[in-house]
Protein backbone atom coordinates (compact mmCIF):
# COMPACT_ATOMS: atom_id res chain seq x y z
CA UNK A 1 0.00 0.00 0.00
CA UNK A 2 1.56 3.60 -1.06
CA UNK A 3 2.49 5.70 1.66
CA UNK A 4 1.32 9.17 1.59
CA UNK A 5 3.58 12.04 0.77
CA UNK A 6 5.12 13.99 3.89
CA UNK A 7 6.18 16.75 1.41
CA UNK A 8 4.91 18.14 -1.98
CA UNK A 9 6.86 20.72 -4.31
CA UNK A 10 3.61 21.42 -6.27
CA UNK A 11 5.36 23.44 -9.65
CA UNK A 12 7.76 25.37 -7.79
CA UNK A 13 9.27 27.95 -10.19
CA UNK A 14 11.85 31.21 -9.08
CA UNK A 15 12.83 34.18 -10.57
CA UNK A 16 15.32 36.32 -10.08
CA UNK A 17 16.37 39.27 -11.52
CA UNK A 18 13.81 39.02 -13.92
CA UNK A 19 15.19 35.55 -14.83
CA UNK A 20 13.29 32.93 -15.03
CA UNK A 21 16.12 30.27 -12.94
CA UNK A 22 13.78 27.07 -12.73
CA UNK A 23 10.37 26.06 -12.99
CA UNK A 24 7.58 23.39 -12.81
CA UNK A 25 9.55 21.26 -9.66
CA UNK A 26 7.11 18.85 -9.11
CA UNK A 27 8.66 16.45 -6.24
CA UNK A 28 7.19 14.45 -3.47
CA UNK A 29 8.88 13.10 -0.54
CA UNK A 30 7.43 9.74 1.80
CA UNK A 31 8.87 8.72 5.14
CA UNK A 32 12.14 6.74 4.59
CA UNK A 33 13.30 8.72 1.09
CA UNK A 34 16.70 10.43 0.45
CA UNK A 35 16.15 12.77 -2.52
CA UNK A 36 19.17 13.78 -4.00
CA UNK A 37 19.46 16.90 -5.94
CA UNK A 38 21.82 17.12 -8.64
CA UNK A 39 23.09 19.65 -11.36
CA UNK A 40 25.65 21.31 -12.31
CA UNK A 41 27.08 24.89 -10.51
CA UNK A 42 24.69 27.91 -10.95
CA UNK A 43 21.53 26.02 -12.18
CA UNK A 44 19.51 26.15 -8.58
CA UNK A 45 20.23 23.29 -6.68
CA UNK A 46 21.47 26.23 -3.44
CA UNK A 47 18.13 27.90 -4.07
CA UNK A 48 16.19 25.22 -4.19
CA UNK A 49 16.95 24.10 -1.24
CA UNK A 50 16.69 27.24 0.49
CA UNK A 51 12.90 27.75 -1.12
CA UNK A 52 12.72 24.30 1.15
CA UNK A 53 13.99 26.02 4.13
CA UNK A 54 11.80 28.79 3.49
CA UNK A 55 14.67 31.21 3.84
CA UNK A 56 13.58 32.13 0.51
CA UNK A 57 9.61 32.45 -1.21
CA UNK A 58 9.18 31.00 -4.50
CA UNK A 59 7.87 32.74 -7.22
CA UNK A 60 4.83 30.45 -8.22
CA UNK A 61 3.83 27.27 -7.00
CA UNK A 62 3.42 25.71 -3.76
CA UNK A 63 5.24 23.65 -0.38
CA UNK A 64 2.92 20.97 1.25
CA UNK A 65 3.81 19.80 4.30
CA UNK A 66 1.43 16.45 5.37
CA UNK A 67 -1.35 17.98 3.16
CA UNK A 68 -1.14 21.55 4.71
CA UNK A 69 0.14 24.73 2.69
CA UNK A 70 3.81 25.79 4.33
CA UNK A 71 3.14 29.36 3.86
CA UNK A 72 0.02 29.23 5.77
CA UNK A 73 2.04 27.25 8.39
CA UNK A 74 5.19 27.60 8.40
CA UNK A 75 6.33 27.61 12.10
CA UNK A 76 4.70 24.06 12.17
CA UNK A 77 6.87 22.88 9.34
CA UNK A 78 9.88 24.18 10.63
CA UNK A 79 9.49 22.15 14.28
CA UNK A 80 9.88 19.16 11.44
CA UNK A 81 13.12 20.36 9.80
CA UNK A 82 16.82 21.18 10.44
CA UNK A 83 18.77 22.80 7.79
CA UNK A 84 22.49 22.83 7.21
CA UNK A 85 24.04 24.94 4.85
CA UNK A 86 27.37 24.97 2.63
CA UNK A 87 28.86 27.30 5.11
CA UNK A 88 29.79 26.63 8.59
CA UNK A 89 26.76 28.10 10.77
CA UNK A 90 29.04 28.00 13.65
CA UNK A 91 30.17 30.69 16.12
CA UNK A 92 33.47 30.48 15.36
CA UNK A 93 34.52 32.19 18.72
CA UNK A 94 33.16 29.12 20.67
CA UNK A 95 34.24 25.35 20.68
CA UNK A 96 32.86 22.66 19.05
CA UNK A 97 31.13 22.12 22.31
CA UNK A 98 30.29 25.49 23.33
CA UNK A 99 28.20 25.79 19.89
CA UNK A 100 26.65 22.26 20.46
CA UNK A 101 24.79 23.06 23.71
CA UNK A 102 24.49 26.68 22.58
CA UNK A 103 22.11 24.59 19.59
CA UNK A 104 21.17 21.86 21.41
CA UNK A 105 19.26 24.72 24.66
CA UNK A 106 17.91 26.59 21.42
CA UNK A 107 16.17 22.98 20.11
CA UNK A 108 15.81 21.07 23.58
CA UNK A 109 16.44 17.88 21.66
CA UNK A 110 15.85 14.96 24.15
CA UNK A 111 18.85 12.61 22.95
CA UNK A 112 20.31 10.75 25.67
CA UNK A 113 23.92 11.45 23.74
CA UNK A 114 26.62 13.58 25.99
CA UNK A 115 28.11 16.22 23.99
CA UNK A 116 31.92 14.48 23.93
CA UNK A 117 30.41 11.17 22.64
CA UNK A 118 28.58 13.19 19.49
CA UNK A 119 31.82 14.86 19.07
CA UNK A 120 33.84 11.99 19.51
CA UNK A 121 31.85 10.24 17.29
CA UNK A 122 32.29 12.54 14.36
CA UNK A 123 36.27 12.59 14.39
CA UNK A 124 36.73 15.32 16.75
CA UNK A 125 38.21 13.84 20.20
CA UNK A 126 40.79 16.37 21.66
CA UNK A 127 39.01 19.04 19.21
CA UNK A 128 36.01 19.61 21.19
CA UNK A 129 37.21 22.14 23.38
CA UNK A 130 39.17 24.70 20.59
CA UNK A 131 38.14 27.39 18.99
CA UNK A 132 36.15 26.90 15.61
CA UNK A 133 38.27 29.37 13.92
CA UNK A 134 41.42 27.33 15.15
CA UNK A 135 39.98 24.58 13.67
CA UNK A 136 40.21 22.66 9.77
CA UNK A 137 37.26 23.33 7.27
CA UNK A 138 37.05 19.70 7.67
CA UNK A 139 36.79 19.67 11.35
CA UNK A 140 33.99 22.75 11.25
CA UNK A 141 32.34 20.94 8.79
CA UNK A 142 32.14 17.67 11.54
CA UNK A 143 31.20 20.29 14.41
CA UNK A 144 28.01 21.00 12.24
CA UNK A 145 27.05 17.51 11.19
CA UNK A 146 26.95 16.86 15.25
CA UNK A 147 23.80 18.33 14.88
CA UNK A 148 22.35 15.50 12.90
CA UNK A 149 22.97 13.42 15.91
CA UNK A 150 20.77 15.00 18.36
CA UNK A 151 17.70 16.11 16.27
CA UNK A 152 14.14 15.65 16.38
CA UNK A 153 13.33 17.04 13.01
CA UNK A 154 12.19 14.12 10.37
CA UNK A 155 12.94 16.68 7.51
CA UNK A 156 16.24 17.07 6.98
CA UNK A 157 17.68 19.80 4.30
CA UNK A 158 21.36 19.62 3.79
CA UNK A 159 23.55 22.11 1.11
CA UNK A 160 26.55 20.32 -0.09
CA UNK A 161 27.09 18.52 3.56
CA UNK A 162 29.97 16.39 2.27
CA UNK A 163 32.21 19.76 1.79
CA UNK A 164 35.70 19.19 3.11
CA UNK A 165 35.21 15.88 4.95
CA UNK A 166 37.79 13.42 4.06
CA UNK A 167 36.53 9.60 3.43
CA UNK A 168 35.77 8.31 7.02
CA UNK A 169 33.86 11.88 7.47
CA UNK A 170 31.77 10.79 3.79
CA UNK A 171 31.13 7.29 5.43
CA UNK A 172 30.07 8.72 8.88
CA UNK A 173 27.82 10.90 7.02
CA UNK A 174 26.40 8.84 4.52
CA UNK A 175 25.85 6.12 7.72
CA UNK A 176 23.78 8.44 9.55
CA UNK A 177 21.69 9.19 6.80
CA UNK A 178 21.10 5.70 6.36
CA UNK A 179 19.95 5.50 9.67
CA UNK A 180 17.54 8.79 9.64
CA UNK A 181 15.59 7.15 6.29
CA UNK A 182 15.42 3.32 8.35
CA UNK A 183 13.74 5.62 11.64
CA UNK A 184 11.06 6.88 8.69
CA UNK A 185 12.69 10.48 8.02
CA UNK A 186 13.33 12.06 4.81
CA UNK A 187 16.41 14.04 3.59
CA UNK A 188 17.07 16.29 0.39
CA UNK A 189 20.14 17.12 -0.37
CA UNK A 190 22.95 18.39 -3.01
CA UNK A 191 26.36 17.01 -3.74
CA UNK A 192 28.51 16.14 -6.32
CA UNK A 193 29.43 13.19 -4.52
CA UNK A 194 28.92 9.49 -5.69
CA UNK A 195 26.49 8.05 -2.36
CA UNK A 196 26.87 4.98 -1.21
CA UNK A 197 23.11 5.02 -0.22
CA UNK A 198 21.19 2.10 -1.33
CA UNK A 199 17.99 3.62 -2.94
CA UNK A 200 18.60 6.85 -3.23
CA UNK A 201 16.19 9.00 -5.60
CA UNK A 202 18.32 11.70 -7.46
CA UNK A 203 16.74 14.37 -9.11
CA UNK A 204 18.36 16.38 -12.23
CA UNK A 205 17.63 19.98 -11.82
CA UNK A 206 17.08 21.73 -15.10
CA UNK A 207 17.82 25.40 -15.14
CA UNK A 208 15.10 27.25 -17.05
CA UNK A 209 15.87 28.29 -20.92
CA UNK A 210 15.75 31.86 -20.26
CA UNK A 211 18.69 31.14 -17.40
CA UNK A 212 21.03 29.51 -19.86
Amino acid sequence: MPQTPQLILDSIAFERDDCLLFSGICLSLESGDVLQIEGPNGVGKTTLLRILSTALMPTAGKLLWQGSDVARHRQLYLQNLLFLGHLPGLKQSLSPTENLVWWRRIHRDHSPLKNEEILGSLGLCGYEDIPCYALSAGQQRRAVLARLLVTEAPLWILDEPFTAIDKQGVADLEALLIAHARRGGMAVLSTHQDLGIANVRRFPLVASAEAV
